[in-house]
């Protein structure tokens, strides 16, 4: 009996996401961060309008990480399906880029 020749391991099917074009991917990708960005700055602005004042505040130290709490707010916030802004922004990007690909 002659033994089989050994095949080289096969790469397994990628079973996370479907498999996206890159620009598509690029367009998502760069869509959730612009979503995550908008919603940092949009926690910032309403965390500025909270009166420290009272004895509750964490003094210095939270105003010098008021900015870091609103962006990781912002980058969970939109990682968790944001507030919407993302699609119609990547819908924008792809748009623009069949623009510039049609040599508009």
């Amino acid at each position: 009996m002659e033994a089989s020749p050994v095949q080289p391991a096969q790469p397994l099917p990628e079973r996370h996401a479907p498999r996206v074009p890159q620009p598509a991917h690029d367009a998502r990708s760069t869509a959730r961060e612009f979503e995550s960005v908008f919603i940092g700055e949009m926690t910032k602005i309403m965390m500025e309008t909270v009166e420290t004042d009272n004895g509750f505040s964490g003094g210095h130290g939270e105003e010098m990480f008021r900015g870091v709490l609103a962006e990781e707010l912002g980058k969970e916030i939109a990682r968790r399906g944001g507030i919407g802004l993302a699609p119609a922004v990547m819908d924008q990007i792809i748009r623009m880029q069949g623009a510039h690909a049609d040599g508009q």
